[in-house]
């Protein structure tokens, strides 16, 4: 299962961002170096964070969030062998 969220900044990790995070996490998927400008893995909470900044400031806001959201799926897919064939389909029409 992999979950996206977004933590409003009160408390916790103290400011606002999307953060995603794979249950059960599969072997080495903190170890993925993801392309995502800002975002990056904390150990201690186990997800993947991107600072809600990072987007805000990007040129394209929708594209990066997007790139953090494909990336962190693809990770987690290929490390827990999830059949992507069944679970992906190609959008037409964009």
């Amino acid at each position: 299962m992999l979950k996206l969220r977004f933590w409003p900044g009160n408390g916790g990790f103290g400011q606002a961002a999307f953060y995603v995070y794979a249950y059960p996490e599969p072997a080495g998927y903190g170890d993925t170096r993801l392309r995502t400008a800002g975002a990056s893995y904390y150990k201690d909470l186990g997800q993947f964070i991107l600072p809600y900044d990072a987007v805000r400031k990007a040129s394209d806001p929708d594209a990066l969030l997007l790139d953090f959201l494909q990336e962190t799926y693809e990770a987690a897919a290929d490390l827990a062998q999830w059949d992507r064939q069944a679970l992906e389909r190609s959008v037409t029409g964009r």
